[in-house]
């Protein structure tokens, strides 16, 4: 009981750190994403879809893009793009996600990734400045 009490504070903590990120940072952070990915009022499908509003949005969300089966599945089952599930991905994606398509070895920096994440928290998911 003390082990799964510990580890939800654990991951309420990592939570609520992720938020903290520096958005100018992430900004930059993001350049590593821009080959396949779009963000902001105008964003379009590339190799994969546009972020915006990604941060709490359910798996698969954005219509018309072809998502892996494992993507589709999450989907299926509830899940979210919450700030743990999104640093899970964006360190290693194959690892949360082992048959999708996004073939990017990931962002193994925890502050590197806490910045993207915080700049991509500041889009809605029409791309517009998100509320605060």
């Amino acid at each position: 009981m003390r082990l799964i009490l510990a580890s939800v504070l654990v991951l309420a903590a990592t939570g609520s750190a992720l938020a903290d990120g520096d958005v100018a940072k992430g900004e930059t952070q993001f350049k590593k994403c821009m080959a396949c990915h779009a963000i902001g009022p105008d964003a379009k499908v590339k190799v994969g879809p546009p972020l915006n509003g990604i941060v709490g949005a359910k798996w698969a969300h954005f219509e018309g893009y072809a998502y892996s089966q494992d993507i589709k599945d999450g989907a299926a089952a509830g899940k979210v793009w919450d700030l743990a599930t999104l640093d899970d991905y964006i360190e290693n994606p194959k690892h949360l996600v082992p048959k999708g398509k996004m073939a990017f070895a990931g962002i193994k920096n925890a502050d590197d990734r806490k910045d993207l994440i915080a700049y991509l928290a500041t889009f809605d998911a029409d791309g517009k400045p998100a509320a605060k």
